[in-house]
């Protein structure tokens, strides 16, 4: 009888070992890319079972601006748990990068201001808006990636929330031939650009038909507008959600497999 609970006892702290690897904090690295004097602050998943002999998809997530700082971890707030999720890194092998935003950067060039009348943030984006510098670095960072070899540059996908849905607008705009498919959600951006990605990067664009903080309005403009381009997207709106529609994408059938369907063409 004594046996069998020492047995058991070893087991349990054996469960409570793996369970806590299988944390977002313990499972993605600490990572710091410092280009030119200037830093970007990252976490990053390797594959499940890595094979060093082979090359894999990378997905890339940005980040909202209520997780904008400098301890390299509030990033991990919104996605990090979804994307470490065993299942999912057995069946969609990848490494996955979260790049944190310093305060008060974006990742998009954009104005911000509230009407205070018909209380809503209207956002302004140039339609030749330079990069901010930590999209500057991100897409350096990327560059160094690839030169890595570990990376297969087929398959690289890229999606974000909120002020990160309007960073992956930015960047697949800017830098199209870097993506194979892109999930902007509840982002937004300036749609006259949007013939510059339509026929390069499949996207499947989310949004919360109740949002108070980015309008609905900014993904369905991008979706008229690629409608009439003839370009290749998908778009759900959850009828009734605010501004954390993210919260329903990470529980979306399907989006994973679509995004591991595309390879840049």
């Amino acid at each position: 009888m004594r046996y069998l609970k020492i047995v058991c006892c070893l087991l349990l702290s054996v469960f409570a070992i793996q369970t806590r690897a299988q944390t977002p904090d313990s499972v993605y690295s600490y990572e710091t890319y410092i280009h030119h004097g200037d830093t970007l602050r990252y976490r990053m998943m390797t594959p499940l079972h890595l094979n060093h002999h082979k090359k894999y998809p990378l997905i890339i997530f940005l980040h909202g601006v209520g997780e904008r700082g400098s301890d390299n971890k509030a990033q991990l707030k919104h996605g990090g748990k979804w994307l470490a999720n065993d299942s999912l890194r057995e069946a969609f092998p990848a490494y996955v990068i979260f790049p944190q935003l310093p305060v008060p950067e974006t990742w998009a060039p954009m104005k911000v201001t509230y009407d205070s009348i018909a209380k809503k943030y209207n956002f302004d984006f140039p339609i030749d808006g330079q990069p901010t510098k930590p999209t500057a670095l991100l897409k350096s960072l990327l560059d160094s990636l690839y030169a890595t070899g570990k990376i297969d540059t087929k398959r690289v996908y890229l999606g974000g929330l909120s002020l990160g849905g309007m960073g992956t607008f930015y960047m697949i705009t800017n830098y199209p031939e870097m993506f194979a498919a892109a999930f902007p959600i509840c982002g937004g951006g300036n749609v006259h650009t949007a013939g510059k990605f339509a026929h390069k990067v499949p996207v499947w664009i989310f949004h919360g038909g109740a949002d108070p903080i980015v309008p609905v309005t900014a993904s369905r403009d991008y979706v008229e507008q690629l409608k009439s381009l003839g370009a290749e997207y998908k778009y759900t709106e959850y009828e009734g959600v605010k501004h954390d529609s993210w919260e329903n994408v990470f529980v979306q059938p399907g989006l994973l497999e679509w995004l591991f369907s595309h390879k840049q063409r």
